[in-house]
């Protein structure tokens, strides 16, 4: 999901919320709505020395907002489980509000400005540093047990971690790969790579799709190009070529330029080879659904966990997972999706942390990535999970994210990655179009540059 850049009213706005409250009354045993009631400890507090969660909980009610997507009924019957269960312990009820996905971060954004937060928001994974920097959200450090830290997907560590501090968690993270029908890779003769270790080097699998081409399959590859340039596809999808190549979107050595990385030689030589997969037709740039692979028109799809349910009832036991092709470095492939964060508006942060450990139990977990198809967020819950754990037809969506940042890589770590995936769209659908790979790279590079001056090179929250 894109988060626009804000202008600098809205982010005066912002950090003027206050931080948080914290309370020190004493628990009892069998506590009345409202009264203190005491939590397992977590850390140390964070790294400004300020205590976010001491360990006691207030608060009657928690407001929790969330974005509507496939996992939504999951999320309420999460909610009303903990309404019914550990929040009536604690004498504390979920006020939970289900957002439409396509206008919650825009709504998010605008209760910031307004002061008017919940107590606990979801986020779409690389908005989080937007949100941190900005002061809405507050650091988990000494909220999280260590073992919950240690249970989760390195990946969503790495995703949920900004200057130093844990911002965010996930009960998910989300798997890239390549679907196709494994009676057309043996009709050409391909091989069929297991794990990001053998992948297909990028000329391997051309010649792969230029075999299809010349079997029949007038397109061969199919990139969701449908699913358009206004969301956070693009990026997702088609910046691990860039990582595959040696590229990037941001010299990540201090997060000041997009020079050298964007527009290097790597990342032109790729996205040109792209581009020529275009124009030659091996990609289905025209597709507006999903028919041309569950057809087997288009037998190979770069896409995500998603579409293994309906892959998987259109195809059947001919349906195999692969790794995306090695452009270089190594097979990469995207990671990151949503999390759970308290913001700078909550009273008491410990109510709210309640309820983010409640989604975070294996049993939830699991019921929310039935619902969603997504890899879960935790080592004990991915060994419950049929397709995720060893064995599993999707065993190699989990394997990339624990080799995380190697395999899975995340998006860059920065506040200013909003303007980034806004710019990197556009120079995905410009370079479709036909445009000079070189010059709209370079262009990108000077727009991303200039958001970073004029937020001054984004400086990262006091420590």
């Amino acid at each position: 999901m894109h988060l626009s850049r804000w202008p600098a009213l809205m982010i005066a706005l912002v950090l003027a919320l206050s931080a948080c409250n914290t309370a020190d009354d004493d628990a009892a045993d069998t506590p009345a709505p409202g009264e203190s009631t005491e939590l397992p400890a977590g850390g140390d507090g964070d790294a400004a020395g300020e205590t976010v969660c001491d360990g006691t909980v207030d608060a009657e009610t928690v407001t929790m907002w969330a974005h509507e997507g496939g996992e939504a009924a999951a999320y309420q019957e999460a909610i009303d489980g903990f309404n019914a269960g550990p929040g009536a312990d604690l004498g504390v009820t979920v006020d939970l509000t289900l957002i439409p996905e396509g206008d919650y971060t825009s709504q998010v954004n605008a209760a910031a400005a307004a002061g008017d937060l919940p107590d606990v928001i979801d986020f779409d994974g690389p908005v989080l540093y937007s949100f941190a920097w900005a002061g809405s959200v507050v650091p988990l450090d000494d909220c999280i047990s260590d073992e919950l830290v240690a249970d989760m997907l390195p990946s969503l560590v790495e995703q949920g971690t900004y200057a130093d501090r844990l911002w965010g968690v996930g009960s998910f993270d989300s798997g890239l790969g390549l679907y196709a029908w494994r009676s057309a890779l043996e009709e050409v003769g391909a091989t069929i790579p297991e794990t990001a270790v053998d992948a297909w080097t990028v000329d391997e699998m051309e010649q792969v799709l230029r075999d299809l081409q010349a079997a029949g399959y007038e397109s061969p590859l199919d990139t969701k190009f449908h699913y358009g340039s206004q969301g956070e596809w693009f990026s997702y999808a088609f910046a691990p070529i860039l990582w595959s190549a040696g590229g990037d979107l941001i010299d990540r050595g201090d997060y000041q330029s997009a020079d050298g990385a964007l527009n290097s030689e790597a990342s032109v030589e790729a996205l040109t080879t792209f581009q020529e997969w275009v124009n030659d037709g091996l990609i289905d740039a025209d597709a507006v659904d999903d028919t041309n692979f569950t057809s087997g028109d288009s037998p190979i799809s770069w896409v995500g966990h998603w579409m293994y349910n309906p892959y998987k009832e259109a195809v059947g036991d001919d349906l195999v997972v692969l790794p995306l092709p090695d452009w270089g470095t190594g097979s990469k492939t995207g990671m990151g999706s949503w999390g759970w964060a308290i913001t700078s508006a909550a009273a008491d942060p410990d109510a709210a942390w309640a309820v983010i450990d409640h989604l975070m139990a294996d049993d939830v977990i699991l019921a929310i990535t039935e619902a969603n198809g997504a890899v879960p967020g935790t080592h004990a819950a991915i060994e419950q999970s049929p397709n995720y754990a060893e064995g599993g037809e999707l065993v190699l969506f989990a394997e990339q994210l624990e080799a995380s940042p190697d395999v899975a890589v995340p998006r860059p770590v920065t506040p200013a990655y909003p303007t980034m995936t806004l710019v990197f769209r556009r120079v995905i659908d410009d370079i479709v179009q036909g445009a000079d790979v070189q010059t709209t790279l370079d262009a990108a590079v000077a727009e991303i540059d200039a958001d970073i001056a004029a937020s001054d090179g984004y400086p990262p929250p006091e420590s």
